[in-house]
């Protein structure tokens, strides 16, 4: 693979993100970016389970096999805590929720493929919380209308509405920049261990991708959704 894309494996490892190719469209040079590269891994790896899934749920036994336990240990779990924090909201988007758990969660973790986690790169992150941050908005215009938004802004005094009117802008800025951080400063160590130590850098910094990899990148996927789900639960709380 192109130099960024695998954290290991090269004396040139760095924890950048790097143009892999580029093409001109409309006038325009495109990069196509490492990032691009290890989002598509991601989703071809997403794709990938959705499909043995699908197909192990269609041949679904009274005895089920490991992956079909599997399967349903994942989604029952991923039911149980949307349901648990949304309540009677869950089934709209537990969907939602679902999906950007089981991404955020295979992007984080996918340094233990060697590759440069695609939640390392701000443009990443930013884009979920934006997503994030239009249903918070559209539910809130939805559920608690118009007069209920300016109701909210002006609490609990009127001189209070810029500090609110931040406080709403702050929220994709917040929600991307703390999973962004953490996976990036995880990213950069691994690739300064790999770069430095290259000699002796064998077996043992598994244990390192343990921690920075799959704890801390299952932290963060759970940190990010619980916000998500927190804050469109109060969008969509009319206040009866």
């Amino acid at each position: 693979m192109g130099q960024g894309i695998l954290l290991s494996g090269s004396t040139e490892v760095d924890f950048m993100i790097h143009g892999v190719f580029s093409y001109e469209l409309f006038g325009q040079t495109v990069w196509i970016t490492t990032t691009h590269i290890c989002v598509l891994i991601v989703m071809l790896i997403i794709i990938g389970f959705c499909i043995a899934a699908n197909r192990a749920v269609k041949h679904a036994t009274e005895v089920p096999g490991a992956f079909q336990n599997v399967v349903e240990l994942i989604v029952e779990m991923l039911d149980g805590m949307i349901t648990g924090v949304m309540g009677k909201q869950a089934v709209r988007f537990r969907n939602y929720i679902g999906t950007i758990f089981i991404f955020i969660l295979i992007s984080n973790i996918s340094g233990l493929l060697g590759l440069r986690p695609p939640t390392a790169d701000y443009g990443v992150t930013f884009a979920l919380g934006i997503i994030t941050f239009t249903l918070i908005h559209f539910n809130k215009f939805k559920y608690q209308k118009v007069s209920g938004v300016l109701k909210g802004l002006c609490e609990p005094w009127p001189i209070w509405a810029p500090i609110n009117i931040i406080s709403d802008l702050a929220v994709p800025v917040s929600l991307s920049l703390r999973l962004f951080a953490n996976i990036l400063s995880g990213t950069a160590i691994m690739a300064l261990i790999y770069a430095l130590l290259s000699k002796v850098a064998i077996i043992w910094p598994a244990a390192l991708h343990v921690y920075f990899d799959l704890f801390s990148g299952a932290i963060q996927t759970y940190v990010f959704c619980m916000l998500t789900m927190t804050y469109i639960t109060d969008a969509c709380n009319t206040g009866d």
